[in-house]
């Protein structure tokens, strides 16, 4: 009785995890790592992965989860940028999200360049800033959704 429960409740994770790598939000993998670990408590089902993948996947999605937040700002302030882009980028991407796949591409761009020239440089290093920030954005959701392709992995392994 409780087992579909369970299982319900960790495919809601999961889902609202995939969700959450593209809405800033939400913290993404985290959620669905969650979604992953709640099906070890499921006991018709718990055999099909070990403690220690639950662990390795979670370490993973920690060290993607701290990267996410570190890479904009890494790459940004390597380029020579400031918080200004930084905040113009997650603010860009927020505001893309609603324009779809073309919001989320251009919007985090867009918003770093308009907080490059907000904090007062000129259009070829506020350019140059917002391309930094525009890297370490996109190189953050690039491995959320490899980290999400490792625990959608887990979850069907687990499941099937």
């Amino acid at each position: 009785m409780l087992e579909p429960i369970l299982i319900a409740l960790s495919v809601v994770l999961l889902i609202v995890g995939i969700v959450g790598s593209v809405l800033p939000v939400l913290p993404g993998p985290p959620l669905s790592w969650l979604g992953l670990l709640l099906l070890k408590f499921v006991p018709s089902i718990s055999f099909r992965i070990s403690w220690t993948a639950i662990i390795v996947v979670g370490l993973f999605t920690l060290v993607v989860a701290i990267l996410d937040n570190v890479l904009p700002i890494w790459s940004t302030k390597r380029i020579g940028g400031n918080k200004m882009v930084v905040w113009g980028a997650g603010i860009g991407f927020f505001i893309g999200f609603w324009f779809g796949p073309f919001g989320i591409i251009l919007g985090p761009f867009i918003g770093a360049l308009l907080g490059g020239l907000a904090s007062g440089s000129h259009i070829l290093p506020a350019l140059k800033h917002a391309s930094g920030a525009f890297i370490g954005f996109f190189a953050g959701i690039v491995l959320k959704f490899i980290n999400l392709g490792v625990i959608v992995y887990w979850f069907v392994k687990v499941l099937v």
